[in-house]
């Protein structure tokens, strides 16, 4: 089995968030099951339009990083919780976590989690950052502007962006 990468995780996540995956829309059924099968405490009516963190964790296990859906370390919720992956992050010392800081460079698989993108709240968006340009980082995202939609965005580095997160190359859990 080829090894798990960050460079493999930001190829799948560019794929998958093309694809585009959605929710349910006026005009078309939901074909999010792919990404909330991952989590057997969920259906597809519950994750509508809440989805993007089970959406990084569906590029993860596609790219090839074996990552439980709940480790030991998400004590407020599952992986399919923007705050259960910074505890995921802050609580395995093999992962790095950088808050929001001018020395850290983020680099394509890293993870990026948002502050007050969509419901005025601590960390509640999250996405894969594909490139990084100059004062923007491009980024696969799962229901982006709260849309319920998949796509690949370009966001500013400012205020918004909370923590990267950096799974090493080939993390086994």
């Amino acid at each position: 089995m080829e090894k798990a990468t960050r460079n493999k995780l930001a190829e799948i996540a560019r794929e998958k968030a093309q694809m585009p995956f959605h929710g349910y829309l006026d005009d078309k059924e939901s074909n999010i099951e792919p990404i909330i099968r991952h989590f057997p405490k969920w259906n597809i009516r519950d994750a509508d339009k809440l989805w993007c963190a089970a959406f990084v964790y569906y590029c993860c296990i596609e790219a090839g990083f074996q990552i439980p859906y709940s480790p030991n370390e998400c004590v407020t919720c599952s992986l399919a919780g923007c705050g259960g992956w910074e505890e995921f992050a802050i609580g395995d010392n093999r992962i790095e976590y950088h808050k929001q800081d001018k020395n850290f460079v983020p680099k394509p698989g890293d993870i990026v989690i948002y502050d007050r993108v969509f419901m005025n709240q601590e960390h509640d968006h999250i996405g894969i950052i594909l490139k990084v340009k100059g004062g923007t980082i491009v980024v696969a995202e799962g229901n982006t502007y709260n849309d319920n939609i998949s796509r690949v965005i370009e966001r500013t580095i400012d205020e918004h962006i909370r923590a990267y997160i950096r799974i090493p190359d080939g993390f086994q859990y």
